[in-house]
């Protein structure tokens, strides 16, 4: 699922194609923007901030997208289109006299005025990836709230942006601490600088990779692998499924010997079995491999 270093990635792809190119038509496919039209205008930047993508376009215009679970960016050469399986998941196609950019199954989609994106991306954390980046503000809005969990407090994007849920489960991991520790008996500084440490090599390799194995099913630690063993130990890895309403609850794994630590009670356990799709490690990347027609999993399984 995208995270801050997929979008960043997904941003300089897109500036390297597009940036100086001018759009010929644009076809929005979402309500509020239906009879929007950036004919005309030229391509400016593709900036990211943590999970969000500024595009902005001459005329002071931006296109803010946020990828949230599933949203991506698709390119393809002049003159080519998508394969009509794709149809559906398209909410924007963005032509220029160059590439045409689809966005997919993208959640958040709206244009504003460049001066107003401090409205958008104001209100998060410093970028974990951006130029700007303050590791003391970051652990200092870390350390706010002293009893949180720190797997909260480190997908919370008002503290940091950028890290997501694979980031913030790996983190725990290498850092031996339970996803459930109080913030207070975590030393915030090296977590911050571990996790950041890891999205920056993802950012010049392929794939998000934490064991340092490429192999397929072997690139995470305990993310996407429930109830097998523990690299490390041995362990059966545990599981517990997002709860319902519950703000930055998200799949968690992790070791119960490696991570000693507080544990959810059991009426808050996952109630589905860990190897499904979305949770099987080697099910990742599966849409991915379809765009470039690899094998994968079969659409709508």
């Amino acid at each position: 699922m995208p995270e801050g270093d997929s979008v960043w990635k997904a941003a300089q792809r897109m500036r390297a194609a597009l940036v100086g190119r001018r759009v010929v038509r644009s076809d929005f496919r979402v309500p509020q923007h239906a009879t929007a039209d950036l004919s005309g205008r030229e391509v400016l930047a593709f900036d990211a901030y943590g999970k969000h993508m500024l595009t902005r376009f001459s005329g002071d215009l931006t296109l803010h997208t946020h990828f949230e679970m599933d949203g991506a960016w698709q390119l393809v050469g002049p003159g080519k289109r998508l394969p009509s399986t794709f149809d559906d998941e398209i909410r924007l196609v963005l032509e220029t006299d160059g590439p045409t950019a689809y966005a997919l199954r993208m959640p958040v989609l709206e244009l504003l005025g460049t001066a107003d994106e401090p409205r958008v991306v104001g209100h998060l954390g410093p970028d974990v990836l951006g130029e700007g980046w303050d590791e003391d503000e970051a652990v200092r809005r870390l350390g706010a709230d002293p009893d949180r969990p720190v797997v909260e407090a480190l997908l919370d994007q008002k503290n940091l942006a950028g890290i997501g849920n694979l980031w913030a489960v790996e983190t725990c991991y290498l850092r031996g601490v339970s996803p459930w520790t109080r913030v207070r008996d975590v030393d915030l500084r090296a977590a911050v600088r571990l996790a950041r440490r890891m999205m920056r090599h993802s950012l010049e390799h392929a794939g998000q990779v934490t064991t340092g194995d490429t192999r397929r099913g072997r690139t995470h630690w305990v993310y996407g692998r429930a109830e097998r063993p523990c690299r490390r130990c041995g362990t059966p890895v545990q599981f517990r499924d997002s709860m319902t309403g519950a703000p930055y609850s998200r799949e968690t794994w992790w070791c119960p010997s490696c991570q000693p630590g507080p544990v959810p009670s059991l009426t808050e356990r996952p109630t589905r079995p860990g190897l499904r799709r979305g949770v099987n490690e080697e099910s990742f990347g599966a849409r991915g491999r379809r765009l470039r027609g690899e094998p994968g999993l079969n659409r709508g399984r």
